[in-house]
């Protein structure tokens, strides 16, 4: 079936793909979004760069490219607002935290499941001052793909977040 290049093709064609990296994204797992590295972002760049044509198919002008920018504007409001109102979608979209670490004992399922080495465990844990394994009480996997420890030892909350852009898919 092909879409024509007129203003509703390119509609329905951001709209179409927009649905289906979201898809993607959700497949691959939250803690992707988080954890970019160089590869990630030229995985990114080249993503993007793929699917300019698909949206905008061949109007390649400027009315072309703001009617495909604010389409994507408008569904990613949706989608914010939606994750605001719903919790269904708000977990379907986002997730949910998971156990990784519950009384010094690790897990191993949910590291499994996430894809989580034991090495970025043991980082995580670090990161947040804490020397051993035996003296976390909980560690979650955060719906933005953080992990936030408690610690055993203190009863103190450390949590550290890496900075993120406002607005995409929900977030706050």
């Amino acid at each position: 079936m092909e879409i024509g290049s007129d203003i509703s093709g390119i509609a329905i064609r951001t709209v179409t793909v927009y649905l289906f990296i979201v898809v993607l994204l959700i497949l691959l797992g939250k803690r992707e979004l988080s954890q970019i590295n160089i590869a990630d972002l030229v995985f990114i760049m080249l993503i993007s760069n793929s699917v300019q044509n698909a949206m905008v198919g061949a109007n390649i002008s400027l009315e072309g490219g703001l009617v495909a920018a604010g389409v994507l504007f408008l569904v990613n409001f949706i989608f914010r607002l939606l994750n605001y109102k719903f919790s269904l979608f708000r977990r379907l979209v986002e997730g949910e935290p998971k156990v990784l670490v519950y009384e010094g004992k690790i897990q191993d399922s949910s590291l499994h499941k996430e894809r989580i080495t034991y090495d970025e465990l043991m980082a995580a844990v670090r990161e947040h001052g804490v020397d051993k394994i035996e003296h976390v009480a909980l560690a979650m996997l955060e719906t933005d793909g953080t992990i936030s420890i408690i610690s055993g030892e203190r009863k103190k909350t450390t949590h550290k977040r890496k900075r993120k852009a406002r607005g995409f898919l929900g977030s706050k």
